[in-house]
């Protein structure tokens, strides 16, 4: 990018006029050479910037090179010194550009590896630059999760049911937000609280209960099915009779907290910020001391994960036809989002980000709670027209075909009741399947369907001579699944498989979903539209993935939480980046992965095709192991304690 460009992208009516040998000298703007060093400290060897820009207390410094390399990071960090000798109080923007190209380099107040933006990837105007010292908040993901199990304490205390907690916060989490954009808050401070507090102190419950809805309903214009969402809000959360129990104090302690503890620490502008108001609004399924055992709360992690399996960008259409509390929805819009900033400037990545909120974000959810919830999560991260439906998945084709995605992520409920299930699915069940209380399928028949919905919508498409659609779909299914012999179950896969092709499968650590479902689960990951075998007659490979550490250990009162390492690492990021780099090279390692041809018949996980890595084991592995066996011959009676 050339040295014109540059001024007028930034914008010309703020670059300063101080040239020497066409550029800006520190030397001039001081004085003499002598007067520099000593305002400095020290003897300068750099002192011609190539190109500055100053709008109020904001300045951005341009260093330009053909091809820049770390060590001229050095010589920008002398023209930052000497910028703040000369103008003290300043707010510095930092810029190394290519001429060579458009790549460039940015930092904040300070030129070190601490200080990159590196979402900074497109040269931008001095506006752009200018909010970047305008973020209030900064994102603590240690600070928000402790204190989100303080905030869940503070509700039981106040009675208020652990069923409608999530929807209960994250309502009061809109209100809050509102309230803080409306008083143009910049950071969240006493002041700020002071001055909230005296606005609630002149309420009483009724009128703050009242302002809450307010906000929803507002944040719902344009939304599908508003009336029904709205109606859930009353009847779920602000019509709960522990709920309007809450006197005006009680508001004022709740809001307070969410604001000075909650929101304070997280800067939602940001995609770390957005994983983060994830993490808290999802927080409180796992705070249950009486949870439904039965329910499979996908963990953010998880998400994560299947987002970069399936490659979730801003170009792609992602549903979730069980969506629950659509925290793969959410997972998926961050990441696009994120996406979206990616080589764009921030007018045409608000563009980007618009398109993906109004048309890549899909799900369906027939539970009324979960539908709830979703809907606030969808809120909460700025989407007020989400496109959720309130059905059964087996009702929504027409649906499914609107939204035509690239991409399906799922958790289907694994014990559905058959009487929700279609007939045409049943028909080769005994007339006990049918009649019973749990899905046999143990979930796949919900993604049989989808397959089938892919495959008529394929059938037109070659009808129109137009070409064939493959969809990824990454679901979550309990291992039962994955290894059921059953007729039912050995069904479904070669269903599956006739017009799909199974990429990969992952086992999944045991203890996924602690503390709701006790279910071992695994990931499968599918292309739709393409059949497994191919056209010659050969069957393509699945990749099999044994997953069964994550980086996650139980802590009491907190689900299974993230461990780090000595230098304060993620260790899941190391092992969520090495699953992927195996699938992707589909290299077979003892012990961690291997690669097999199956069909429906065989059993779809690793444990029954990798090898063993015996260098592992060790003598506790054999003790534990004939342990095992021996209290196994107890339980059966084949042995007896003498």
């Amino acid at each position: 990018m050339d040295r014109t460009s540059i001024i007028n992208k930034i914008g010309i009516q703020y670059y300063t006029a101080n040239i020497e040998g066409g550029e800006y000298s520190y030397v001039q703007e001081a004085g003499s050479k002598a007067t520099l060093e000593k305002a400095v400290g020290h003897p300068v060897n750099h002192f011609k910037l190539d190109i500055r820009f100053e709008m109020n207390d904001v300045v951005v410094l341009v260093e330009t090179k053909q091809n820049f390399v770390k060590s001229d990071e050095q010589q920008l960090a002398d023209y930052l010194e000497e910028e703040r000798a000369l103008h003290k109080g300043k707010k510095v923007i930092c810029i190394l550009a290519n001429t060579n190209n458009n790549k460039i380099k940015v930092w904040k107040s300070f030129v070190d590896d601490s200080h990159v933006l590196n979402d900074e990837t497109v040269l931008d105007t001095m506006e752009h630059y200018a909010k970047i010292f305008n973020i209030s908040k900064q994102n603590d993901r240690e600070k928000v999760l402790k204190n989100t199990y303080d905030l869940n304490e503070l509700l039981h205390k106040m009675d208020i049911d652990e069923r409608l907690r999530s929807q209960f916060v994250g309502t009061t989490l809109l209100y809050l937000k509102s309230m803080v954009e409306k008083k143009g808050a910049t950071k969240i401070d006493d002041k700020l609280t002071e001055d909230l507090n005296a606005v609630w102190s002149m309420m009483d419950e009724k009128s703050i209960r009242a302002a809450i809805e307010s906000t929803l309903t507002n944040h719902l214009d344009g939304s599908e099915n508003k009336t029904k969402k709205v109606e859930l809000l009353q009847k779920n959360v602000l019509n709960d009779q522990k709920v309007r129990k809450l006197t005006t104090a009680n508001w004022i302690k709740i809001l307070d907290t969410i604001l000075t503890d909650i929101y304070k620490y997280i800067d939602a502008d940001s995609s770390e910020g957005q994983d983060i108001l994830n993490l808290f609004f999802i927080a409180f399924n796992k705070y249950t001391g009486k949870a439904d055992k039965n329910q499979a709360f996908t963990p953010d992690h998880i998400t994560d994960f299947m987002c970069r399996l399936t490659e979730v960008d801003r170009t792609k259409v992602v549903l979730d036809a069980t969506c629950g509390s659509g925290s793969f929805l959410v997972q998926a819009m961050v990441k696009e989002l994120a996406d979206c900033r990616r080589g764009k400037t921030e007018e045409e990545a608000k563009q980007l980000q618009e398109t993906v909120k109004k048309q890549h974000i899909f799900g369906i959810e027939i539970e009324e709670k979960a539908y709830g919830l979703a809907t606030t999560n969808m809120l909460i991260h700025g989407d007020g027209n989400s496109n959720i439906k309130f059905k059964s998945c087996f009702d929504c084709e027409d649906f499914i075909r609107q939204a035509n995605p690239d991409i399906i992520l799922m958790n289907p409920p694994y014990n559905a009741k058959p009487i929700g299930i279609p007939s045409e699915y049943k028909k080769n069940w005994a007339a006990s399947a049918k009649d019973g209380k749990e899905d046999p399928t143990k979930g796949m028949v919900f993604i049989h369907f989808l397959s089938d919905v892919i495959k008529r919508m394929n059938e037109e498409r070659e009808q129109n001579h137009q070409p064939i659609k493959t969809v990824k779909l990454a679901v979550l299914l309990p291992v039962s699944a994955a290894i059921g012999t059953s007729n039912i179950i050995t069904e479904e896969k070669n269903a599956m498989l006739e017009n799909n092709t199974l990429e990969a499968v992952f086992t999944l650590p045991a203890e996924i979903f602690y503390p709701g479902a006790a279910v071992s689960a695994c990931c499968m990951l599918f292309t739709l539209g393409q059949p497994h075998i191919k056209p010659d007659g050969t069957s393509r490979t699945t990749f099999f993935g044994y997953c069964k550490e994550d980086g996650f250990k139980k802590k009491k009162n907190l689900g299974r939480i993230e461990q780090f390492d000595s230098n304060g690492d993620s260790k899941w990021k190391a092992i969520e980046q090495e699953w992927l780099d195996l699938f992707e090279t589909k290299k077979a390692v003892d012990g961690k992965s291997s690669v097999a041809i199956v069909d429906g018949n065989a059993e779809w996980l690793c444990e029954a095709y990798m090898k063993t890595d015996y260098t592992k084991l060790t003598e506790a592995d054999f003790q534990q192991t004939l342990n095992n066996y021996l209290a196994y011959m107890m339980k059966e009676g084949k042995i007896h304690e003498s």
